[in-house]
């Protein structure tokens, strides 16, 4: 079995993000993730978090994580963080430290290079910062329609520090073929 540590990053990157920025409710948190992971993967052509995005109508959110918050926290996530309010704004509060051994030091680059970036930002700014023309939520939601999985090689572009297209794709492939051999733990 391949083990990916997909959900100790998450977790860890949730209480990064909410013990490091200012304004971290869900919308906020959705959109640092989606930087997270289509940054790491325009660089690497692998995401940080595994999680699959969809373009819905406030930008792109892990679904996955979405609904998790919004209903039901597993014991680890819930361990990591206060209940989240069931009304008005959301903030993610973390109840424990962060814990960086689950990430390399380019994921722990973009984690505090994101979170330095948006540390003011609120809800609104990050919404609007995701819906920029021809990246990857804009162009899912132009070609796909909203509610629709948001493609990562949309974040490849060959340039500033992008993988070459067919690199990443490459790279996708391979990740998938040991999945399908391995599986996932």
């Amino acid at each position: 079995m391949i083990i990916t540590n997909h959900r100790e990053k998450t977790i860890n990157a949730i209480v990064y993000f909410a013990g490091n920025t200012n304004k971290c409710g869900k919308t906020k948190m959705m959109k640092l993730l989606y930087f997270l992971d289509f940054y790491h993967f325009k660089q690497t052509g692998k995401s940080v978090t595994g999680f699959q995005y969809f373009a819905w109508e406030m930008g792109p959110v892990p679904k996955q994580l979405f609904e998790e918050l919004s209903e039901n926290m597993g014991k680890d996530l819930s361990e990591a963080i206060h209940p989240l309010p069931n009304e008005g704004f959301q903030k993610i509060k973390p109840r424990r430290a962060f814990d960086d051994q689950w990430f390399s030091p380019r994921e722990l680059k973009i984690l505090k290079d994101l979170a330095f970036i948006f540390k003011d930002a609120d809800a609104n700014q990050m919404v609007e910062s995701t819906h920029l023309k021809n990246e990857p939520w804009d162009k899912t939601k132009k070609e796909k329609g909203l509610f629709c999985p948001i493609d990562y090689m949309l974040a490849v572009d060959g340039h500033g520090g992008s993988l070459p297209p067919a690199e990443a794709s490459d790279r996708m492939e391979e990740r998938r073929e040991m999945f399908k051999i391995f599986g996932v733990a």
